[in-house]
């Protein structure tokens, strides 16, 4: 299953973004198609390191373990589920296309594979999730994208 989810965000993600339109609407949610992709650019950002979390949200020792052994679950996150890391509101658009965008994230996921090929014992810190080894990274990365894919009609869930 793991492998299934590697291949997956290595192979078949990115090309299912591309089926996007700016104009794609969203099946719920407040952002738009690029508001989303540059959101996941940030989330793989934070699993590849680049963005160093110094701070946690979670704090509670307990809830922290339960909200790890969700994301090695196949159960997907609800719709509109709000992250506590983000504001209300989307964040305004860094890049001046959503096929710029897409570019740029795909480059942020590569980064993921890469750092723990090179380091396969790492653990890097989720604001959220606590620190998260390769299989938990990956675990939570396909959870996300699959909600995203999921939130702009590109995946239904299995």
């Amino acid at each position: 299953m793991m492998e299934d989810k590697i291949l997956f965000l290595k192979e078949e993600f990115v090309p299912l973004l591309r089926q996007l339109q700016p104009t794609t609407q969203p099946v719920w949610g407040k952002m738009d198609a690029q508001q989303m992709v540059e959101h996941l650019r940030n989330a793989f950002k934070v699993a590849n390191g680049k963005f160093q979390v110094t701070e946690m949200i979670t704090t509670d020792a307990s809830h922290l373990e339960k909200l790890q052994a969700f994301i090695m679950t196949d159960k997907p996150f609800r719709e509109n589920t709000k992250s506590p890391a983000l504001p209300d509101e989307p964040l305004p658009k860094r890049f001046d296309s959503l096929s710029t965008a897409i570019d740029k994230m795909e480059e942020e996921l590569t980064a993921v594979f890469t750092v723990y090929e090179a380091n396969p014992a790492l653990e890097i810190l989720n604001p959220v999730f606590g620190k998260l080894n390769f299989h938990q990274q990956v675990a939570l990365l396909y959870k996300h994208v699959t909600h995203h894919l999921h939130q702009f009609g590109l995946k239904t869930h299995a």
